[in-house]
This record gives structure tokens, C-alpha cells and sequence, in this order.
């Protein structure tokens, strides 16, 4: 008996898939599929103007972020120069920037537990907050700022950098010593440079060594009229050098000419001021100043220790700096008799029994007007309504070829009293109608002959 035959189950009918057949070409449908899918897996393909407009894109974005970058920083710089006025402080902008970076980890980690994670884009930086805004009228003028280090140029100088700093936070204030220490710290530049190979001293030595520090020393605080002479006169010797002049020989060269200039343009011309306005003082007289100036000090000592004059002194100060307690201390310590006013109240009646002003002058303008410290004007003004002669110690190294009708043309800003209701003027304008005499080292002239020094200047040089 065969087993087919008693319906055992039946062989099965399906066959095996055929194989293709080496070489044989795939089917259109699967060419196809291919093909999109290699599509789909291809970023689409931007035309030109598309590309173009990306990468404008993306350039303005790295602007914006560069900008808003510096004005973090400068943020920063400002609120180290006056914590208690401004915004946030430093330690705050960097703790709330780990504090942004923080909240980001943390929704990264929870995109990848159960969120698509968005693709990372730039982020942007935290806006400072500034201490004031300065209004639209005021914006030309300046103000000094604690420069951070760091942000200062490679070629700057160490000692340089550390005159800026000096500058900024008024630690050296007045404009004949700002002038000094520049010419002095510049005098280590020279000495320490080198010129590279394929250049010359005349040449590369001020575009690219003095040229960041000055303008260092500008973003620090802005230079006084005095500064900005000397550093015009200090590029014309460069610039005079002869090129065959072997580089050590040539910075001796400078490096005499800037002992020359403080030899004979301050420290000479301080000692023959001293001594002219030591002669004016008479015996009895009642000499009123303002707040302190080196120069008037020196003048006031000269008249009572070397002429023997009998006089009085009376001092008027600065409300906001109080400096004048300085020489009141050292005018007293020498046995001068010393009245001193803190402030403005009661100036007409102080003034009553003053037979003479003295002032220092930060800079002489072109049309006779003073630039001195804020207060200055007042005071004059008060003297000139009694007929009490003003007299004017200034070195002709401070006398400018500007003109200035106003305290608004030329001045800074006080950055450690001012706010966002108003802001205070660290100089003033004093017009020449209100000052007597004008003393400097080529001669005492009246306010409206301050031409006729620099006359004299120039047929010098």
C-alpha cells in the first residue's frame, strides 16, 4: 500500500523565491525608490542669491554679537570705576551668565529624557545695564572710565598701563603732572623698542608702538590741551630723524629731547612762574584761591618764605573734592595765616576783604578765556564785580589755538558724581573779560595777548 494513496498529507506546493540572476539590472520601481530616498537623505541645494543672503545673515548676527559683547564689557569696566552708581556689578553680569549657562544644561538634559532637543543657535549676551544716559546735546563730551586690562592692546606698554589706570581713577589729576608721567612713560617705550627688519625708526615708531599708547591713555581718560601739544611735538622728532641714523643713536636722540622738554618747558617754566607771582604779593595782602593747584602753592611759599612778604591767605574749595584741605594744611604748617571755606556759601561776604585772586589755569584758549576747575568762573566773576584783580598762573605748554565761548565746547564729565538725573562738569569756561593777568614763563600779558605767547612759541621753536 503506497502512503499517497491512504491521504497522507500532501507535499507542499510552494516553491522557493527565485534568486536574480547574476548580472541581471534592477527593476525601474526599485531605481526609483532608490533615488528618493537618496534625495530625501540630501539637504535641498540653495541657488546663489540664497547662499548669499545666509551668509549676510549670518554675518550681521556675529556684528550684533560682537557688539553687544563689548557692551557687556564696557559695562563691566564701568562698574568697577563706580560701584555704587551703576547697574549690576561685574561679579553679578558673571554670575548671572553661569547662571543662563546653568538654566541651558538643564533644559538640554530634559530635551533628551523626553523633548527633541532644538538645535543650538547663538545665544545672547546679557545686556548691561549703564549708569546713565548722557543726553543727546551732552554726547560729545567725554568721560574718564577704569579700563580693564585686558582689554587694552598687545603693544601697549607695562607702564603704560599702568599710568591709564593711574589716570582714569584720578590718582593723577592735574594736567602739568598728567604731562610728565606721559612723557616719561613714553621715554620707557622708546627705550625698550626695536624696529623690525625691513623698516625704519622715522617710520614704523609711530604708527605702531606710540600710537596705542596714546590711544590707550585716551580710552582711559581724555587727554588734557597740554598732553596733546607735547605728543604732536614728540611725533615731529620722530618724524625729523634722518633714516641712516643708526636705531640706538636715534632713541638717544629722543630720549634727550623729551629731558629737554620737561627741563625746560615744565620744570623750568613752574620755577619762573613761581617767582613772578611770588612779586605780585605785597605786604598785607589778603590773597584768595581755589581749591589746590602745585603751582600756587609753590608761588604762596616763594612770597612768604624766600621774599618775606606778610600776608593772609584765604581758601575757597571745592565742595565736591575737598582738595583745598591740602594746602590749607601745608600753608599753615609753614606759618601762613590760612582762612578756609568749604564750599560757595557766603562767597560775596569772604570775598569782601581779599585785595587779589589766585588760580591755576588747566589751559589758556586762543581768545584769552580760562579752562580751569569747576568753580573757577564763579569765583572770578565774584571778584570782578568788587574790582578784585584775577590773576592766572599758566605754562605755555597749557595755552591751545582753540577757541571757547563756553563750558559745554570742550569738558568732561565727572564719572563719580553724576547719575541719570543729571551729571557734573569737572571744568569750566572763564571769559577774559573777568581775569587781570595772565602769568607764564615768557611773560605776564593780559587775557586778550595770549595770542602773542604763541607767537612767541613759534618763533622759539
Amino acid at each position: 500500500m503506497s502512503t499517497a494513496q491512504n491521504g497522507s498529507a500532501p507535499e507542499p506546493s510552494s516553491q522557493p523565491a527565485e534568486k536574480p540572476e547574476k548580472g541581471q539590472a534592477p527593476s525601474k520601481t526599485d531605481k526609483s525608490t532608490k533615488s528618493e530616498a537618496g534625495e530625501a537623505s540630501k539637504p535641498a541645494k540653495l541657488s546663489g542669491a540664497e547662499l548669499k543672503a545666509k551668509a549676510k545673515a549670518e554675518k550681521a548676527a556675529r556684528r550684533a554679537q560682537a557688539k553687544a559683547t563689548k557692551e557687556v564689557a564696557k559695562g563691566e569696566a564701568a562698574v568697577s570705576s563706580a560701584p555704587g552708581q551703576l547697574g549690576p556689578s561685574a561679579g553679578e553680569v558673571k554670575g548671572s551668565k553661569a547662571k543662563g549657562k546653568q538654566d541651558g544644561s538643564a533644559s538640554t538634559a530634559q530635551g533628551a529624557a523626553g523633548r527633541p532637543v532644538v538645535s543650538k543657535g547663538p545665544v545672547p549676551p546679557i545686556p548691561a545695564e549703564p549708569k546713565f544716559t548722557i543726553p543727546e546735546c551732552f554726547s560729545h563730551l567725554s568721560m574718564a572710565r577704569r579700563l580693564p586690562i585686558t582689554q587694552a592692546d598687545k603693544d601697549v606698554h607695562p607702564t603704560v598701563l599702568a599710568l591709564g589706570q593711574q589716570m582714569a581713577t584720578f590718582t593723577i589729576d592735574e594736567s602739568i603732572t598728567r604731562l610728565k608721567a606721559t612723557l616719561l612713560a613714553f621715554k620707557k617705550v622708546i627705550d625698550s623698542y626695536t624696529t623690525p627688519p625691513g623698516n625704519t625708526l622715522a617710520r614704523h615708531l609711530t604708527p605702531h608702538v606710540l600710537n596705542p599708547q596714546i590711544d590707550y591713555l585716551t580710552a582711559c581718560r581724555p587727554m588734557c590741551f597740554s598732553m596733546g601739544n607735547a605728543i604732536r611735538w614728540l611725533k615731529l622728532q620722530v618724524s625729523k630723524i634722518d633714516p641712516d641714523v643708526p636705531e640706538l643713536e636715534a632713541k638717544k636722540q629722543l630720549c634727550s629731547s623729551i629731558d629737554t622738554f620737561i627741563q625746560e618747558r615744565i620744570s623750568m617754566a613752574d620755577l619762573v612762574i613761581t617767582e613772578k607771582a611770588a612779586e605780585k604779593i605785597q605786604d598785607g595782602d589778603v590773597v584768595l584761591t581755589f581749591g589746590w593747584s602745585t603751582i600756587v602753592e609753590r608761588a604762596l611759599l616763594q612770597s612768604y618764605l624766600i621774599t618775606e612778604r606778610k600776608f593772609s591767605v584765604v581758601v575757597v574749595d571745592d565742595p565736591y573734592e575737598k582738595k583745598g584741605q591740602t594746602l590749607a594744611k601745608n600753608l599753615t604748617a609753614q606759618g601762613i595765616r590760612v582762612s578756609y571755606y568749604g564750599d560757595f556759601g557766603g562767597l560775596r561776604w569772604h570775598i569782601q576783604g581779599v585785595t587779589k585772586v589766585l588760580v591755576a589755569a588747566e589751559s589758556m584758549f586762543n581768545n584769552g578765556s580760562m579752562y580751569a576747575r569747576s568753580g573757577t568762573c564763579d569765583l572770578a566773576i565774584a571778584a570782578k564785580q568788587l574790582d578784585i584783580p584775577v590773576l592766572v598762573l599758566c605754562e605755555t605748554v597749557n595755552i591751545t589755538e582753540r577757541v571757547s565761548t563756553d563750558s559745554l565746547t570742550y569738558n568732561e564729565i565727572d564719572p563719580e558724581r553724576s547719575s541719570g538725573a543729571a551729571f557734573r562738569l569737572l571744568y569750566d569756561a572763564t571769559p577774559d573779560k573777568y581775569l587781570s593777568l595772565v602769568i607764564s614763563e615768557l611773560g605776564t600779558v593780559q587775557p586778550t595777548s595770549v595770542p602773542d605767547l604763541l607767537r612767541k612759541l613759534e618763533e622759539s621753536n
